[in-house]
């Protein structure tokens, strides 16, 4: 369980990042993106680090992808054999370094975080500065405090334990690494992931880590989050149009990359009323399987099966991938609500790679700016609206008018 001697970007990178960051090379190589971080707890991450020490580390990673990273990035294919990434897209990558990235504190004291630089290559800053932030965190509270690691990893081995015996009995259930930007460490999610491949085969389908996965043999797993519609939306905006126009060009343009692979969509950009307003029936057809990451997951589970249902899609041919805060009871409570009606998949995060006793931090790194333009998430929890006051009220409103045409033309269809 002991840290890599020589630090990797891919060790704290989420596959996603490599899949929507050929994408932005494809579509936005010029696009010029901020990403800044924001703690969403009282708790002050400056408490047990300095942002000097942060600095150093994150330094060390500008460096940006290995060859053997790279090499590994070749192999994957497509569902038809193609490669996945782009030889062009691969060689940028060989030929550039990260943009820089500052860190500094904040009104409150606190750790501040910000990156500004071309989209393809700003975007790796997001996960990595979190994992690289948490495991520095933790490396220094242990230290202040006088605690045995040695202890810490006895209590999570114990409570992974428990989570491997009560999963032996439910194949039914399948699974995903998703803990990277909040894991206690690199080598405790190491250890984890190793466990669930080797004592879980029949749930566990592979991680989102891309070292992890490059390393033991397994599955990435990943397609787009919050950022893609987020900053989309914003470049629409800055070119005059309306800015949600950019939420279904992301799928659009996603097709026309990935061809039909890695079709799970996520639905809380700008609210998932909207998501289910603005995917047209075609677009429900095509893509397999739809992410919850925000809001009631039972409530969206039942939103989702009805509207499969009202475009004559039958919701047993696709997937939901829940991710938004799980644990294991509520991993089972929603296996066993929608068994049957439709296929469910879980991207499990927090609670499997930091769970060791510690109380986990929370914090995100978010894109706010593109091309000088604020960029709005309105989640299904209003609690995680980002964005300022201003251009979160613009959006909603034009959320209020995009739903009411679409109910408007859904009226008129049935008529």
């Amino acid at each position: 369980m002991s840290a890599e001697t020589t630090p990797r970007l891919s060790q704290g990178l989420d596959y996603y990042k490599a899949t929507m960051g050929q994408l932005e090379f494809l579509k936005h190589p010029t696009a010029e993106v901020t990403f800044e971080l924001k703690n969403r707890a009282e708790r002050l991450l400056s408490e047990f680090v300095t942002a000097e020490e942060l600095q150093e580390r994150l330094e060390t990673l500008r460096g940006g992808w290995a060859p053997e990273e790279l090499a590994y990035l070749a192999g994957l294919q497509n569902q038809d054999g193609t490669a996945q990434f782009t030889p062009e897209y691969l060689d940028y990558l060989a030929d550039s370094e990260l943009p820089p990235v500052t860190v500094g504190y904040d009104e409150r004291g606190d750790i501040a975080v910000e990156a500004t630089g071309p989209w393809p290559l700003v975007t790796f800053w997001e996960t990595v500065v979190m994992s690289e932030l948490n495991e520095l965190y933790f490396e220094n509270k242990l230290a202040a405090e006088g605690r045995s690691l040695e202890d810490l990893y006895a209590e999570g081995d114990r409570r992974l334990s428990a989570k491997i015996e009560l999963l032996k009995s439910r194949p039914d259930i399948r699974f995903a690494d998703f803990g990277t930007r909040r894991r206690f460490s690199y080598g405790w999610q190491k250890h984890v992931v190793g466990r669930l491949a080797a004592e879980l085969p029949d749930n566990f389908v592979g991680t989102s880590n891309v070292y992890l996965a490059y390393e033991l043999g397994l599955r990435p797993i990943g397609t787009f989050a919050h950022e893609l519609p987020m900053v989309y939306s914003a470049l629409e905006d800055g070119m005059g149009g309306d800015p949600l126009d950019g939420h279904n060009r992301v799928l659009r343009d996603w097709e026309d990359v990935y061809r039909g692979d890695l079709s799970t969509a996520l639905t809380d950009t700008f609210t998932s009323e909207f998501f289910f307003a603005d995917m047209t029936p075609e677009q429900a057809d095509t893509w397999k399987s739809l992410r919850h990451d925000s809001g009631d997951p039972f409530d969206f589970g039942e939103q989702v099966i009805d509207f499969y249902e009202a475009h004559g899609i039958d919701p047993k041919q696709k997937s939901i991938v829940f991710s938004d805060g799980l644990d294991l009871d509520m991993i089972v409570r929603l296996a066993d609500r929608f068994k049957g009606r439709i296929g469910v998949t879980f991207g499990w995060g927090t609670t499997l790679t930091n769970d060791l006793g510690l109380n986990a931090n929370n914090f995100v790194m978010k894109a706010t700016h593109a091309d000088g333009r604020t960029t709005v998430k309105l989640s299904d929890n209003e609690g995680k609206h980002t964005g300022d006051t201003e251009t979160i009220a613009r959006y909603q409103e034009l959320v209020r008018r995009h739903v009411g045409q679409a109910a408007c033309r859904a009226e008129m269809v049935a008529v």
